[in-house]
């Protein structure tokens, strides 16, 4: 299966895992409680999709990587300790607890969350002093004589032994304990997260050419060579703080991220390519309708490779803008409930100060449980930032709270409106330039409706506010309609 298919499977596990009779016991005894045996090669996504789980599911993470642990630091140290049997006293050995087992407590105590997922990363390159325990902690959820709280799922995961001359395959009898899934790195299910998570459009556009080139690992005569899905997310981020710098990106920088050299070569390429298209079709004038008939012609007369980085960037700078206005939207709308109570309540000043505390607290609570994250951070920060503004602009004008703040709100509300009309003007001009050079029924035309349908945020934005032009080429090419049989033909087109 693929990393996504995965991440529902352990979804719906977890969840089935957790739930509860009518006396509040577990309707799946712990003993019956499989851990998922999460198996597939380095870097597609198996850490971040726990992530995910936990943080959909409203559930604490906790994670570990098993390969730095000895025996004593996860079933905990020997001492000595004295006891009675019939009368006769005896010194006995006990363990403290395992250092795993008491950061699930520590999670618990400082987050307040009871329920989590206890992640033990590479579970197949423990030491040899560790294995014999691992059966008993597969089957029992216990290290040493200190057991897993209820209502912890434990997921565990590891690299096939070609990747990892450290794996210790594992028995049949210890097999038989768990839930094995096998993940392979598959290209169109991580295209769809890379669109929704904004992995930058040169990387988008170059893997839609080089499908091959997502994932590899080969051994060459200078050693091993690979390319993860990892390493693709990482060097996206570092490309966009260099551009944001102005800093020259080579194949020294890319080298870092892409450990193939004819990846990394040919990826550097068509970088500059792309940066170069970017300069002679000058994207900001095209999505202001600021463009020549000359443009037009170059454009027609472009490569098959040329055309699709047109695309590429005309659908991503877009989707980046129309993601923007569609998270502020659902930022505003969600504290409207709050705002309205607060105009009526007769402590204002009071109820705004929780409200920011309330996602002082979110914040906290989620870092401790181990799921914040960077988009979630964000969200929490820029609302607390938004009820922050109302408190300075209360206690600073004269006029009743309740005036004060609906000012404010409309304000804001009215920022959203000028923004979401520049998005869509933008958005008709990006129409309009692909209907003049392509023509409405092109494959070029095909490729950019068919992105703002998969993409979360901009199929949101265009559910919410709407779109003349995408209703007219969505009909057309009848692209919703066909929406998982394109997210197929669309990436053997480009």
């Amino acid at each position: 299966m693929n990393i996504a298919e995965a991440k529902e499977y352990i979804k719906n596990t977890v969840s089935i895992y957790l739930k509860k009779d009518e006396f509040g016991d577990y309707k799946i005894p712990v003993v019956r409680q499989r851990p998922i045996f999460l198996i597939g090669a380095p870097g597609i996504g198996k850490t971040a999709i726990m992530e995910q789980v936990a943080g959909e599911l409203g559930i604490a993470l906790v994670s570990y990587s098993m390969t730095h642990h000895t025996r004593q630091s996860a079933l905990g140290l020997p001492f000595i300790k004295e006891k009675e049997y019939g009368g006769v006293k005896y010194d006995v050995s006990e363990y403290t607890m395992s250092e795993i087992i008491s950061s699930v407590y520590e999670t618990m105590d400082e987050s307040g969350i009871k329920e989590g997922i206890l992640f033990l990363d590479e579970i197949n390159c423990v030491s040899e002093t560790l294995a014999p325990s691992m059966l008993q902690f597969l089957q029992y959820k216990v290290f040493g004589r200190h057991a897993v709280p209820e209502g912890w799922v434990i997921v565990t995961a590891g690299n096939p032994v070609e990747y990892n001359k450290s794996v210790r395959e594992f028995d049949v009898v210890t097999l038989d304990r768990l839930k094995v899934l096998s993940v392979d790195a598959d290209y169109p299910a991580w295209k769809k997260y890379a669109v929704e998570k904004g992995i930058h459009q040169a990387v988008q556009n170059f893997l839609d050419a080089n499908k091959d080139m997502f994932y590899m690992c080969e051994t060459t005569a200078d050693g091993k060579a690979y390319v993860t899905a990892r390493g693709w997310e990482d060097l996206s981020d570092i490309l966009y703080l260099y551009e944001e710098d102005g800093l020259k990106v080579g194949e020294n920088l890319v080298g870092q991220y892409l450990k193939n050299d004819r990846v990394v070569r040919e990826f550097t390429a068509f970088y500059d390519l792309y940066n170069k298209y970017k300069q002679i079709y000058r994207l900001e004038n095209l999505l202001t309708g600021e463009y020549s008939d000359e443009m037009i012609n170059k454009a027609k007369a472009a490569g098959v490779d040329e055309k699709l980085s047109i695309v590429g960037l005309l659908s991503g700078k877009v989707m980046e803008e129309m993601k923007e206005v569609q998270t502020e939207a659902e930022y505003i709308k969600e504290i409207f409930p709050a705002l309205k109570n607060i105009k009526e309540s007769g402590d204002p000043v009071s109820d705004i100060k929780a409200q920011i505390e309330a996602r002082d607290t979110i914040i906290t609570t989620k870092k401790k449980a181990g799921t914040l994250t960077s988009a979630e951070k964000r969200k929490h920060k820029k609302i607390r930032k938004f009820y922050t503004e109302i408190l300075n602009a209360v206690s600073g004008e004269n006029s009743a709270p309740s005036e004060v703040i609906g000012k404010v709100y409309n304000g804001k509300v009215s920022e959203l409106k000028e923004s979401t009309e520049k998005v869509k003007e933008k958005l008709h001009n990006g129409f309009e330039f692909l209907s003049s050079t392509f023509g409405d029924e092109s494959n070029e035309m095909l490729v950019f409706v068919t992105k703002l349908t998969l993409g979360e945020k901009s199929a949101a934005f265009l559910r919410n506010f709407g779109s003349a032009d995408y209703d007219k080429y969505n009909s057309l090419l009848m692209v919703s309609d066909r929406k998982e049989a394109l997210r197929d033909e669309i990436l053997k087109v480009l």
